[in-house]
């Protein structure tokens, strides 16, 4: 499973992202493949991925720029909440 992160510019939001999904993933006791990408980059990183997460504020230009896709968009209110993301996760791949 492919999971990617994505933040609005750069890749340091998107980091933190990124390993606070795998730490809820490893609660989980799911694993997955888990990168990080900015928003001009997310076309080409999500081309194979089933989950792409992302912040409320961004979702909307992340939809539009991935444009038909079978990848389902996550939003995530704090980047920094692992019981957050985990519940969303849990919802989306459970």
């Amino acid at each position: 499973m492919r999971i990617v992160a994505v933040c609005g510019v750069g890749v340091g939001s998107s980091a933190i992202l990124k390993g606070n999904a795998e730490r809820a993933l490893d609660r989980l006791g799911l694993t997955a493949d888990v990168t990080a990408s900015d928003l001009a980059s997310v076309r080409e990183a999500a081309a194979d991925a089933q989950v792409v997460l992302t912040s409320t504020e961004l979702a909307d230009r992340v939809r539009e720029a991935l444009g038909r896709t079978w990848a389902e968009i996550i939003e995530v209110e704090n980047y920094f909440d692992v019981e957050e993301i985990g519940r969303k996760l849990d919802a989306s791949l459970g």
